[in-house]
């Protein structure tokens, strides 16, 4: 049975605008040189005046000037849509807004972080392959583990799938045995445990490219292939009396097989990664007093098309108007309205980073003088947006992807946001305070008897911080510190 009734709903909706600067405001700066190349290539209304040549190119539309007769006939029309030619006229110097912002950082202003060119994982792999003498067979199922392979160098794909693969894409039949010895072929190639199909096999690849003849290595292989587990898990007096080792020649072994790399196929990758981390402020400390700059390449230099603009003044001047000039004319204050927009988001982020990055400077003014975390002080996003009256959850996508470069390293702005623990004292302090205090008891242990959990509880306790024990073992996790018995050393 249907039923017919009024319903009254409250809806917060947002403005195309609002839109795009939150897409925005939450694009780091190594993104964005990217999503301004985007804007310029789709609104022709838009120019980064950097890019352009000295001299301007004949607007396309200076021949209105002279137009026909029959342009100017008839009576003149009224506008579809009213506008305002000044609306879209800007001061000629284009960094009005961006070099108040970066404080003339020449430095950076035209720097690219430089990548070095090396050939991929893959790659590597496949030109190796390319070397060694196969029938045409094998060297398409060396090409097919190759492709199988995890980022990681391991083959985690089963053989069957693989042979699957190459009867139903490449028309080739092969049995298990073809498979198994082409991967042998693979395994023998840099780097070396590439290709091992579990921790297990890596490691043992790895071991036997070592000396042979060296008792420390033979001893190594035994450990790995039978007593992993009790390795992994450091019960290193069982493996004393199973192998018949003394602490001194155990310590050797173990020291051998920690040099080894469990993710071989990750070993061209670091560098690049690290690479791509561009802050997107600069904090100085010049003789006591804390300088805020803006990366420079958040204040692009853009403005609304000169062609675009002269076209509105050609139309005012035009005495008629048919449909196709209408289409052209709304067409162009579309664009320009567009261009307006995003030069106006632009402007609005940097002013939002500036705010933003402002108020965390000045909440955590000792540490970012010193350094120190002891001199954190605890933060959430709610202080910082009472303090610059925005929503938290503006501070939260600045915070969330942007980075600060100090003079003792780059951070994510979230790390400096952290939890309040009242000491016994009643004073509240940063828990970041206290996952300092945990790594230099931890970093300052015996080894060979690392503190337990409940040990790190009752140093902090005797230090006036009153953290349950399961805290403590939530800070050690945050931090990826093992428990103790997997911080155990010889």
């Amino acid at each position: 049975m249907l039923k017919q009734h009024l319903q009254q709903k409250l809806l917060q909706k947002l403005s195309p605008q609002q839109i795009q600067f939150i897409k925005l405001l939450q694009v780091p700066t190594v993104a964005l040189d990217t999503r301004i190349k985007e804007e310029l290539e789709e609104n022709p209304a838009l120019e980064d005046p950097s890019l352009m040549i000295a001299e301007e190119p004949k607007s396309e539309y200076d021949d209105l000037n002279d137009a026909p007769d029959d342009f100017d006939g008839g009576p003149k029309e009224e506008s579809v849509d009213e506008f305002n030619v000044d609306d879209y006229l800007q001061d000629d110097n284009v960094n009005d807004y961006s070099t108040s912002y970066n404080n003339n950082d020449d430095d950076d202003e035209k720097k690219e972080t430089p990548i070095a060119i090396e050939s991929t994982f893959f790659e590597s792999l496949q030109e190796q392959l390319d070397l060694v003498p196969l029938s045409d067979q094998d060297f398409i199922i060396g090409k097919q583990i190759i492709g199988s392979l995890d980022d990681d160098g391991y083959l985690r794909r089963p053989i069957t799938s693989m042979i699957d693969d190459l009867a139903f894409s490449q028309n080739v039949m092969v049995e298990e045995e073809d498979v198994l010895e082409m991967l042998k072929v693979i395994q023998a190639f840099d780097p070396p445990g590439i290709a091992a199909r579990d921790l297990q096999e890596c490691l043992t690849l790895q071991l036997k490219r070592k000396d042979p003849n060296n008792p420390i290595i033979l001893k190594a292989i035994e450990i790995v292939e039978n007593y992993l587990d009790e390795f992994t898990k450091k019960h290193y007096d069982k493996l004393e009396k199973s192998l018949g080792l003394s602490s001194e020649d155990l310590k050797e072994i173990i020291a051998e097989i920690l040099r080894l790399n469990p993710k071989p196929g990750d070993s061209n990758q670091i560098t690049t990664k690290q690479l791509q981390v561009i802050p997107d402020f600069h904090v100085s400390n010049n003789d006591g007093v804390l300088i805020l700059t803006l990366n420079s390449k958040n204040a692009p230099e853009l403005r609304v098309s000169r062609s675009y603009i002269d076209m509105f003044d050609h139309y005012d001047k035009a005495s008629q108007k048919d449909k196709k000039m209408k289409e052209a004319v709304q067409f162009v204050k579309q664009k320009l309205d567009s261009a307006k927009w995003f030069i106006d988001a632009i402007k609005q982020r940097q002013q939002t980073l500036l705010k933003t990055m402002n108020a965390i400077m000045q909440y955590q003014y000792e540490y970012l003088l010193t350094g120190d975390e002891r001199k954190m002080r605890p933060m959430i996003l709610k202080d910082i947006a009472d303090k610059i009256d925005m929503d938290i959850s503006t501070v939260s996508r600045v915070a969330n992807s942007k980075y600060v470069q100090t003079e003792f390293g780059t951070f994510l702005l979230k790390s400096f946001f952290s939890e309040a623990i009242q000491t016994e004292s009643g004073e509240e302090v940063s828990n970041k305070e206290v996952k300092k205090i945990l790594e230099d008891c931890i970093g300052n242990e015996d080894k060979r008897k690392p503190l337990a959990d409940e040990k790190l509880t009752e140093i902090l306790k005797d230090r006036g911080y009153n953290i349950a024990r399961r805290t403590v073992a939530k800070y050690r996790e945050q931090m990826n510190i093992p428990v103790a018995r997997l911080r155990k050393e010889l």
